[in-house]
């Protein structure tokens, strides 16, 4: 996917994004963030959305969150002012050019945005610079699977990657290269299965 191709997408889904990708998204979120609250400390998530997942942190943990669009960051900010949430900071910024000095941050969230961001191995690789040794990376996302129908339908969607706005196949094996970050741990989320949360650590 092209970032052009990203941004226009996010355009369009910004208005109902809540009511769609956002409910089938709610498992994930909130186990993401659950997790990360136990850890505490300061959190970037990358992909920040409409801030779905910002009024499930503790207001103990401190979160930095970027997104590409500025659609969908400007409903994140109406969030953050209506729910007067005074632990979050947003900032537009591309993925894979992070404006953070390295090991900045003691964990990182990427909530279903590996399979939406072009280059996601280049935006592991920046994950991982401005992650603190020793922290963890959270993802949620969907991943394709091998065999069945679910996996017939991933690849029958594929070539609308551009007009959907993600990657239906998107290959796990694409976020797992990057050699400071070991899994931690890995396991299936609702609905069904289709998600699938990870923990990753940055060797210290």
């Amino acid at each position: 996917m092209n970032p052009e191709a990203v941004k226009s997408s996010y355009a369009r889904w910004a208005p109902i994004y809540d009511r769609t990708f956002g409910a089938a998204t709610k498992a994930g979120r909130r186990a993401a963030v659950a997790h990360l609250n136990r850890r505490g400390g300061h959190v970037l998530e990358v992909g920040v959305g409409t801030g779905l997942a910002l009024p499930l942190y503790d207001p103990t943990v401190r979160v930095t969150g970027i997104d590409y669009s500025a659609e969908m960051l400007a409903k994140a900010q109406d969030k953050v002012s209506e729910l007067e949430l005074s632990n979050v900071t947003l900032h537009r910024m591309d993925a894979r050019s992070l404006d953070f000095p390295d090991a900045s941050f003691d964990a990182v969230a990427a909530m279903h945005i590996l399979s939406v961001v072009p280059e996601p191995e280049r935006v592991m690789a920046e994950i991982a610079r401005v992650l603190k040794p020793g922290g963890q990376v959270v993802v949620t996302n969907h991943f394709a699977r091998e065999r069945g129908v679910l996996a017939w339908l991933e690849r029958v969607a594929a070539p609308l990657e551009n007009l959907l706005g993600w990657h239906s196949d998107f290959d796990k094996a694409r976020i797992l290269g990057e050699p400071s970050l070991v899994v931690d741990e890995e396991r299936e989320l609702p609905p069904a299965g289709i998600m699938t949360f990870l923990a990753l650590r940055k060797a210290a």
